[in-house]
C-alpha cells in the first residue's frame, strides 16, 4: 500500500516516534567532469561533491502485515503552494530507490522484509542534488539499524552501488570525490566553511538526456582535486577557477529555464554560478550564511518578476568531515 500527500510541516517534525529516522542530506557538485563514455552504457566522472543542510527524512518502523508499504509527505518549501511544481516525480512503487534499497538489504541479509517508511521530500526531485540517492543510503542505515543487522557501512554502500551510481557517496560523511561511474570514493580534508543559495525551476531534467548530449573531456581530469586544496586553503577566490560543470551546457540546452536562471543568479550577484549534476537546480557558493540570505533574496524576487519560474530559492550550509550526511534525529 501506498498514499501520498503533501504537508506544511518542518521535516525534523516527521513522526519518528516509533522506528529509526534518518536525515538525507542533498549534495552540490562543486565540480563534475565527464571523462569518458563507458561500454556499459555509464560514463567515467570525476566530481568535487558536498553535502549540505537541507534534507529529506526517512522513517522506517516494523509493519503490522507484510511487505514495505511506503508513505510520502512534503516538507518544507515543497509543502508551500510556491514549491507544489517541485513536488514531482515520486514513485509510490518499487521503482522508488527507497523501496529498491529496502528490498536488496532483506534479500542480502535473509530477511523476509516487513516494514512501513515514511518519507519526507523537502529536496525537489530532477534537479541535480541527489534527493532520490541520499533517501536510499539513509534507508539501508535505517532498516539495517530497524533489522539489528550490524553491518559496516562500506558493505551497505556496496549494496547502495545497485541502486544507483551516487548512493556510495552518500556514506562518506562529508566532502568527497567521486570517480568512475561515481561509486568510487575518496574523503577530501575539510573545506573552508561555506554556505550556498540554491534556486530549483520548475522544470525538471532527466539525468540520461542531459549525460546523452555532453562531449566527454579527459582533459578535465584531476580539476577536483585541485578544487578540492584550494577550498581547503581558504580561498574561495583561487577554487572558482576550478568549478566546471561539464553537464552545464547540454542542460541549458535541453532547459531554457537553466539558461535563464543561471543568467539571473549572475546579474544578482552570485560569483560564478553553476548547475548542480545534471540540473535543473543551479547555485552559488558565499562566504556567509547573511550574504546567502541577501542573494537569495534578490534571486527570489527576479524569480517572481519573471512568472515564477524558479519557485524554490533554498539558503544552504555545506556541511564538513564529522558531520555526517546521514544522522539519526
Amino acid at each position: 500500500m501506498s498514499r501520498i500527500v503533501r504537508m506544511a510541516m518542518r521535516p525534523d517534525r516527521a513522526s519518528a516516534d516509533a522506528g529509526v529516522a534518518i536525515r538525507a542530506a542533498a549534495k552540490l557538485n562543486l565540480s563534475l567532469a565527464v571523462l569518458a563514455r563507458r561500454s556499459d552504457g555509464f560514463h567515467d566522472i570525476e566530481s568535487l561533491m558536498v553535502p549540505v543542510d537541507l534534507h529529506d527524512i526517512v522513517c522506517v518502523r516494523p509493519a503490522r502485515t507484510p511487505g514495505i508499504h511506503l508513505s510520502v509527505r512534503f516538507g518544507g518549501q515543497l509543502a508551500g503552494p510556491r514549491g507544489a511544481a517541485l513536488a514531482r516525480d515520486v514513485p509510490m512503487d518499487d521503482s522508488n530507490l527507497v523501496v529498491h534499497a529496502v528490498r536488496l538489504l532483506a534479500a542480502e541479509a535473509g530477511i523476509d522484509p516487513s516494514l512501513d517508511i515514511e518519507l519526507v521530500k523537502a529536496i525537489p526531485s530532477g534537479a541535480g542534488l541527489g534527493g532520490g540517492s541520499s533517501d536510499a543510503a539513509a534507508v539501508l542505515r535505517a532498516a539495517a539499524t530497524a533489522w539489528g543487522i550490524d553491518w559496516p557501512a562500506e558493505r551497505l554502500a556496496t549494496i547502495g552501488a545497485a541502486i544507483g551510481s551516487d548512493v556510495p557517496w552518500f556514506f562518506a560523511g562529508g566532502p568527497a570525490i567521486a570517480r568512475g561511474r561515481g561509486e568510487r570514493v575518496e574523503p577530501v580534508p575539510a573545506l573552508v566553511p561555506l554556505a550556498a543559495v540554491i534556486a530549483c525551476p520548475a522544470v525538471g531534467l532527466s539525468t540520461a538526456a542531459v549525460y546523452g548530449r555532453c562531449t566527454p573531456d579527459a582533459g578535465q581530469r584531476g580539476m577536483a582535486l585541485r578544487l578540492a586544496g584550494a577550498l581547503a586553503a581558504g580561498g574561495l577566490a583561487s577554487a572558482l577557477p576550478f568549478m566546471h560543470n561539464a553537464l552545464e551546457e547540454p542542460a541549458r540546452r535541453l532547459c531554457p529555464d537553466v539558461d535563464l536562471l543561471l543568467a539571473a543568479l549572475a546579474r544578482a550577484g552570485a560569483v560564478a554560478p553553476r548547475l548542480t549534476g545534471s540540473g535543473s537546480a543551479c547555485f552559488a557558493l558565499t562566504r556567509t550564511v547573511a550574504e546567502a540570505r541577501g542573494l537569495a533574496a534578490r534571486v527570489a524576487a527576479k524569480g517572481a518578476a519573471a512568472g515564477g519560474r524558479w519557485p524554490a530559492v533554498f539558503v544552504v550550509r555545506l556541511a564538513q568531515p564529522g558531520r555526517p550526511v546521514a544522522v539519526a534525529v
